[in-house]
């Protein structure tokens, strides 16, 4: 098992352990109904990937992590319409003992891996249309600075003494792990080898003085504010884990290594023997990117929401917060959890050769067909599984055929010569089921399609807020085949526009499917954002009408002005989504007509 000798109990500055509890509680749960929100929350929100570890090229799994965080930080921008309030952050984690080995094997300086496969980081990010507003390498100034500060914090407090550290050390994992997380396995040569109980990586018995921080002090602390906020951490599967975790032993944590073990990492304030340990550097990147230490980062912190892997689930839930108390913040808003993607239902591994390079198929399938794929196929809960047929089946059939197919119906010259918004009529669609007189034409599944699309933006942000962004765009799928079966009952290319009889409900389907386009258009933005803007630009809809305040779906049903009625639609923008198996070339065709 880990153990800490004894001084752990010697050197002990500050106040008894009692009252360092008190101290922690009073601090994180006075301030309101739960403890941890000021004024800003509603104002101000900070989204964070978490920093990508540079000993490898990007995958799918890390755009996953940026594609999450850039889908909910987009749909908070439509809420509040003001990108002034919203910041985002991703970056490079590029210290530590794996960086320092892998630099050794490729006959690089750590300097030089870091820079090469950060820029790959940020390429990709670039290709795939994340809206960042900040990238963070943890070799930077600005983060030295915070974290040598952030440990005076700790210091100060009493939170951090020297000790002898012992137990199983995990170099790709980079972390210490107790006796019970750790398993033998047959090695290269067929002895039994420890390895990591939860990621089968090799580890090693490490001995040494180190730094240690207090954190068995803090398993009372964090159990209140997990009870406190069920919300905390989501899904809630994983919230109910780190609470099962807090049921067990929580030793003190081991947050520095010997530099002349660890020199690639930033040295210890005042202590060049000792080097922090990485991923208490890393974590504070979270306050860099917000000003920490300048007093400007209160005005973004707590109102943060992390999204990472459910591999790191344990750093971030327990040690993150911890530190965080133990310097006299409150932890993060909200902890947004994701599980991992198979191929073909087997692991990623190099050694399978099965890894999927990201940018590859952001070329293959698009930008915004990608995005939509891992979005709208991912489920955070658990792991889910990629193959091309099933990217291909996906796009074609929502975005190609049903999405672009519904806009080139109701914009085609044949049915809609004028090029504009036709104008609704409320005679033959009126607001209510039992008004409909002798020139209505409305039947009841018009009037469910309405209620479903009137409803769906407010589906969609409840969706986003409990982290099923897959359930938002399974709305809003569902949601474009009824406007396309609406579509199809009606049949608009069999009317008439000459004829009196059906020129009026001829503009008023076509008025009510284009707002449903609108709408959809509206709500795709934070997952294709590129699509988006050329369906809403093929609308008409200019770009201050783009935001969920201004939404107002079908305002002349409810007996209000339309601010489109009779405007001209936007220039051709071209295929919406091109069909990616063309074997079934025959359906765009079928659209069009």
């Amino acid at each position: 098992m880990l153990r800490v000798s004894a001084f752990r109990l010697l050197g002990r500055r500050g106040a008894s352990r009692v009252s360092l509890l008190e101290d922690f509680s009073f601090r994180y749960y006075s301030s309101g109904p739960l403890g941890v929100r000021d004024d800003t929350r509603d104002s101000r929100a900070y989204f964070t990937t978490p920093i990508f570890y540079v000993n490898a090229a990007p995958h799918i799994g890390h755009l996953y992590s940026a594609l999450l965080a850039d889908a909910l930080c987009r749909h908070h921008r439509l809420r509040v319409s003001s990108d002034a309030a919203t910041g985002f952050s991703t970056g490079t984690d590029e210290h530590g003992l794996k960086i320092q080995q892998a630099a050794a094997a490729a006959g690089l300086a750590p300097s030089e891996l870091c820079d090469r496969v950060s820029a790959q980081f940020q390429q990709l990010f670039r290709e795939a249309d994340i809206s960042s507003t900040d990238f963070i390498r943890t070799t930077e100034a600005r983060h030295r600075i915070a974290v040598q500060h952030f440990w005076g914090m700790l210091k100060s407090r009493g939170l951090l003494y020297k000790g002898l550290y012992e137990g199983w050390y995990c170099a790709s994992d980079e972390c210490f792990l107790p006796e019970a997380k750790v398993t033998r396995q047959p090695g290269p040569s067929g002895d039994l080898c420890p390895v990591s109980l939860e990621s089968g990586h090799p580890v090693s018995w490490t001995k040494e003085e180190n730094y240690i921080f207090r954190l068995s002090q803090f398993r009372e602390p964090l159990q209140q504010w997990l009870r406190g906020d069920p919300q905390a951490i989501t899904p809630e599967p994983f919230h109910h884990t780190v609470l099962q975790w807090l049921e067990e032993e929580l030793p003190d944590l081991s947050v520095s290594r010997r530099s002349s073990h660890l020199h690639w990492g930033i040295p210890v304030p005042g202590d060049d023997s000792q080097t922090i340990y990485v991923w208490l550097d890393a974590l504070v990147n979270y306050l860099t990117v917000v000003g920490y230490p300048d007093a400007e980062f209160k005005s973004w912190w707590p109102n943060t929401s992390h999204i990472i892997g459910k591999d790191i689930l344990k750093f971030h839930a327990i040690y993150w917060p911890a530190l965080l108390l133990g310097a006299g913040m409150s932890p993060p808003h909200r902890i947004y959890v994701h599980s991992h993607w198979t191929v073909c239902g087997q692991k990623m591994s190099k050694s399978l050769g099965n890894v999927v390079d990201p940018r590859t198929c952001l070329d293959r399938y698009t930008v915004d067909g990608f995005r939509y794929f891992l979005l709208r196929q991912g489920v955070p809960s658990w792991d889910c599984d990629y193959y091309d047929e099933k990217v291909v089946k996906l796009l074609d059939s929502e975005l190609a055929d049903a999405l672009g197919g519904l806009l080139n119906r109701c914009t085609a010259n044949k049915i809609n010569p004028s090029g504009i918004y036709p104008a609704f009529c409320a005679t033959c669609f009126p607001s209510e089921p039992g008004l409909v007189g002798p020139s209505g034409r409305a039947q009841a599944e018009d009037y469910a399609l309405v209620s479903a699309v009137a409803t769906l933006p407010k589906q969609v942000a409840d969706h986003y807020d409990n982290f099923q962004i897959y359930k938002a765009l399974e709305a809003v799928s569902s949601c474009v085949r009824q406007t396309n079966g609406f579509v199809q009952r009606h049949a608009p290319w069999k009317l008439n526009w000459e004829s009196p009889v059906d020129a009026p409900w001829l503009g008023t389907v076509l008025h009510v499917a284009l707002e449903c386009l609108r709408v959809f258009g509206t709500l795709l933005q934070p997952v294709t954002p590129s699509l988006a803007d050329r369906l809403l630009s093929r609308l008409g809809v200019s770009s201050t009408e783009r935001s969920l305040g201004e939404l107002h779906f079908l305002s002349r049903f409810y007996g209000h002005p339309s601010p489109f009625e009779g405007r001209r639609l936007g220039p051709e923008t071209g295929v919406l989504f091109p069909r990616l198996d063309q074997s079934r070339s025959w359906l765009v065709k079928a659209h069009k007509t």
